[in-house]
């Protein structure tokens, strides 16, 4: 698989670090904005057939990267707009079949939808949903947008007080487009779940659901309305 990275930082560094180990080419573009050494010394860390020196949101600059045949461009600047630009040039003036960004603001991450960026990742969305796990009043954690499908992978967990707690998965109202895919229990054993399949406190599931059904699977699993899952 070939994987163009735009951005030679530290997450995209070590990106390509892995990717390579696993077998696939790539290719960092790196403009050496804010360290105008950065594109030698990680041609020196990993070769340089690596890193191409240039601005990744400049369609000269992808064609000469290869983007036209790149299977997939990961964007990973410090800049959302940066990431944006260079996900809609490899999208629109190269077709390639994936991309996906890195937003370090989660309110743009809606925006990055919009114009159809097919996948953003932001680790301060990721981190602030596991805080808001450890809270009372917080216990749906989204996982993941699938694509094309308007679904999502989100993981609950099970509070002492849930009218869920010993009951079987067959007697629970989930929403019908809810699909229990993984029961994880207190101990940290994984089952694949059944009908007969009861549930206990502080047990976490693995669940796919669209969107306008997050509410009433929260309630469903949690007894937690919307408006009660959220804080005063």
């Amino acid at each position: 698989m070939y994987i163009v990275i735009v951005g030679g930082g530290k997450v995209g560094f070590y990106l390509a670090k892995g990717l390579i180990d696993e077998g696939h080419e790539v290719l960092i573009i790196e403009r050496d904005r804010n360290d105008p050494h950065r594109s030698e010394d990680i041609a020196e860390e990993l070769g340089s057939e690596v890193v191409l020196r240039g601005d990744g949101c400049e369609a000269a600059t992808q064609a000469e990267a290869g983007v036209a045949r790149a299977d997939i461009l990961i964007a990973v600047t410090g800049e959302d707009e940066d990431n944006l630009v260079a996900c809609q040039v490899a999208k629109n003036c190269f077709n390639v079949p994936r991309a996906i960004a890195r937003i370090n603001n989660p309110k743009n991450e809606a925006i990055f939808k919009l114009l159809g960026i097919d996948t953003t990742v932001s680790a301060t969305s990721v981190i602030l949903a596991y805080i808001e796990q450890e809270l009372p009043t917080h216990h749906l954690v989204p996982l993941l947008t699938l694509r094309g499908g308007g679904l999502e992978m989100v993981d609950v967990r099970i509070p002492e007080r849930s009218p869920a707690v010993g009951k079987a998965l067959r007697d629970l109202s989930l929403p019908e487009s809810a699909i229990v895919s993984l029961v994880v229990d207190s101990s940290g054993v994984a089952r694949l779940p059944t009908a007969d399949m009861v549930l206990h406190a502080e047990d976490e599931l693995v669940a796919v659901t669209s969107p306008e059904m997050e509410g009433a699977l929260r309630e469903a699993l949690t007894g937690l309305s919307d408006t009660a899952a959220r804080p005063a």
